[in-house]
């Protein structure tokens, strides 16, 4: 049993490494913007329509990714994937056109991403079902950190040999270590994972088919849950550059560093860090309990944010405190999930629920933009931001808690 323990965490490993070479194409996407858009001549908002097709294909098609990995090899799709991912970036690095743009990094960046990410969270809480938040959340956060090995290392080499030898090079690279990690990894059997589950983590059933699953409310409440998070996060973070310029603290030092550069790397960390943390913690002591605390967490730290807006050492280290209270969800809402619909289908039913992401996407930066332009400041946008947490909270306590139990004692 003790070598089957440490099989598992070989497993863990390898989906970290995995969707860390995966991270890129949408986390680094910025530093190839500017080139493309000069070389092609091309207007900003026409090259942005290949980060649109990265996440739109990577959301919304991960019901059909899912179903894809559920009904043929985990391993051999997610090596799929992470080749596509790889290849996005090496056919990139030969367009001239932005239609060749879109069809190559947009088009497989999109599809490669969105195979690897819900395989990898849909695998990994089968291989973990008594500490299944922190396992999502481990490799949730291999998905942030990635781009931060390699932001430096492409905007170095973008500079000194150019965009398209960092796209052939980098993508490559990360398709190939990508690719012969996803090789080695495994689908559980049923002597490989402990047979006995915390009483708080059982769930109604080891396995609810999906069409099954969307006939219920439970599935419907989380999906609004997820949907709400998503959105008041994303008006916060997708302007969060514009927050600084408008407060007066983008280019204010602080501990040395300029305020809006440091703030963003300290946010990219917290936000990785909170996924496997926050997992754990929802192991311990139950997944709606942690979503109250994290959500309401979140909603405290934009509260005093924005009254110490103008201070930049507050600005920079409470904007850590948000991200690290907005990234769970990338580890909560995924073990809620398989704990209450089973193992049988968890990737495809995962990637049913991973669209309120993309939901989420759309409708964040936008609506954020237009209560800015209504209001001729951010400041509503925080209370919005604000009053979703809470919301989303409540929720969590006195709706999805109380309707699990009865929906358990029921089936």
């Amino acid at each position: 049993m003790k070598r089957l323990g440490h099989y598992r965490y070989l497993q863990l490993a390898l989906g970290l490494v995995v969707m860390m070479t995966i991270s890129s194409p949408q986390y680094v996407w910025t530093l190839f913007v500017k080139p493309f858009q000069t070389e092609m001549h091309a207007s900003l908002a026409a090259v942005q329509v290949t980060f649109t097709l990265v996440v739109v294909l990577q959301t919304f098609f991960s019901p059909v990714q899912g179903y894809l990995i559920d009904r043929f090899s985990p391993r051999l799709m997610i090596a799929l994937g992470a080749a596509l991912s790889g290849l996005g970036w090496v056919s990139a690095s030969w367009a001239t056109s932005l239609l060749g743009l879109y069809a190559t990094y947009g088009l497989l960046c999109g599809l490669g991403t969105g195979i690897v990410y819900v395989g990898i969270v849909g695998l990994m809480v089968r291989w973990f079902p008594e500490r299944r938040g922190f396992a999502a959340g481990v490799v949730a956060a291999g998905y942030g950190l990635g781009a931060m090995v390699t932001t430096f290392p492409v905007s170095h080499m973008i500079a000194q040999s150019g965009f398209r030898q960092t796209l052939l090079v980098f993508g490559t690279i990360l398709g190939c270590v990508g690719l012969v990690a996803a090789l080695g990894l495994r689908t559980p059997k049923g002597n490989q994972v402990p047979g006995a589950i915390a009483p708080s983590l059982i769930g109604l059933s080891d396995g609810v088919a999906p069409r099954a699953m969307l006939r219920t409310k439970l599935f419907w409440l989380m999906f609004l849950m997820m949907t709400m998070m998503s959105t008041g996060g994303l008006m916060v973070t997708a302007n969060f550059a514009s927050f600084a310029r408008e407060f007066g603290v983008a280019d204010a030092l602080i501990f040395g560093f300029a305020s809006l550069p440091f703030a963003l790397t300290f946010d990219r960390l917290t936000n990785g860090l909170t996924r496997p943390f926050f997992g754990w913690v929802s192991d311990l002591i139950g997944r709606e309990q942690t979503m109250a605390v994290a959500f309401t967490l979140e909603a405290a730290a934009l509260c005093v944010l924005l009254f110490y807006r103008q201070n930049p050492y507050a600005f920079a280290l409470l904007s850590g405190v948000v991200f690290f209270a907005w990234g769970e969800i990338f580890s909560l809402f995924p073990s809620l999930l398989t704990d209450i619909f089973g193992t049988s289908h968890a990737t495809t039913n995962y990637g049913l629920l991973y669209m309120a992401q993309g939901v989420g996407s759309l409708l964040g930066g936008p609506m954020a933009a237009l209560v800015h332009d209504r209001a001729g400041s951010w400041t509503p946008v925080f209370w919005i931001a604000i009053c979703l947490d809470l919301v989303t909270a409540a929720l969590a306590m006195l709706v999805l808690r109380p309707m699990r139990r009865r929906a358990f004692a029921r089936w």
